[in-house]
């Protein structure tokens, strides 16, 4: 007879009074980015076997431990060429940047996600985490609640239609198929080694430098959810027995006025000027954009623990110190 015990690190098999450790095993694709990198290192922590896909050549330092695949997510022979093992945990982290290109967005944001689950459809995994987006909602009022209904008809953008596309495919697997996935939408990710192509890291720089540099009128709300934060929100989905089936909104829950956040990064790191109003709002901007995370607290037990200002100290001094780096 096999006994099994859930462990934080492993599974723990019992064969005839012998032990063996099983470590959990989880595929991260889009592993090399600033929350596939941190997720990865989180996971080495846990002393789980981590194996990240990559679709580019892979830049960054490796982490040791962790497996790297080559795979581009959208052609399904090459992704059934190159999954060989059995994993546990799948987290879809995968994405382009550049959301006007249509082609690229649509196969990587929805093409790549559907592809990855119809491959593990039949391989009893414990949990599909998909990381969604806010703009999944679109111009609804905030806070956003899980269970607003959006028309897909009515995104506004590529990306967000993708995203939208990814999430009702999973949710109608797991009820069709009980397929054990749940959705993650994610608000704005900040923290130490985040890419220098994002609002937080952008305004960063630039008062490090000293520079004088162009923005909106900063009046825009938004929610900023410190990266440990985020990776916490991820685990223990991922542990979770009832988030299967589910959406979650991944944000802290309190958001932050733009001009307030460019004044704060001005103050500590002693440099920097914004030109406020240089650059026009687009007519379809939304300005206030933020989550309820009742659901999360709820259902997950989980809450933010990192007060913005302290995430956002510890993110200029990583700047400070150096180049982008994970």
């Amino acid at each position: 007879m096999h006994g099994y015990k859930k462990r934080q690190g492993y599974f723990r098999v019992c064969l005839k009074k012998k032990i063996i450790k099983v470590k959990k095993k989880i595929l991260i694709t889009g592993g090399t980015g600033f929350i596939g990198t941190h997720l990865a290192k989180k996971c080495i922590k846990l002393d789980w076997k981590v194996t990240c896909i990559h679709q580019k050549q892979l830049v960054k330092k490796k982490i040791l431990g962790v497996k790297y695949i080559r795979c581009d997510l959208s052609n399904k022979k090459n992704l059934e060429k190159k999954i060989k093992e059995r994993f546990d945990y799948i987290v879809n982290l995968a994405g382009y940047v550049d959301h006007s290109n249509k082609v690229k967005t649509y196969q990587t944001h929805f093409i790549g996600c559907k592809n990855v689950a119809d491959f593990f459809l039949k391989k009893k995994i414990l949990k599909f985490l998909q990381m969604g987006s806010c703009l999944e909602y679109g111009s609804l009022k905030s806070p956003h609640q899980e269970d607003l209904f959006t028309n897909l008809d009515k995104m506004k953008s590529f990306y967000s239609k993708s995203k939208l596309l990814a999430t009702n495919y999973l949710l109608k697997l797991n009820r069709n198929k009980n397929f054990p996935s749940c959705i993650l939408r994610l608000y704005l990710a900040y923290g130490p080694g985040q890419d220098t192509n994002r609002f937080i890291p952008i305004t960063i720089n630039a008062c490090l430098k000293n520079k004088n540099f162009d923005t909106s009128d900063g009046i825009q709300k938004r929610d900023f959810l410190f990266i440990d934060d985020l990776i916490s929100l991820i685990i223990k989905a991922l542990l979770s027995k009832f988030s299967s089936g589910k959406i979650f909104n991944a944000g802290s829950g309190n958001p932050q006025v733009l001009k307030s956040i460019t004044n704060r990064i001005i103050k500590e790191s002693g440099g920097g000027f914004a030109n406020y109003g240089k650059i026009k709002l687009r007519k379809d901007e939304v300005l206030n954009v933020y989550p309820s995370i009742v659901k999360a607290k709820k259902i997950l037990r989980w809450e933010p623990k990192i007060n913005f200002i302290v995430g956002l100290k510890k993110t200029i001094k990583h700047y400070r110190n150096g180049p982008c780096q994970s």
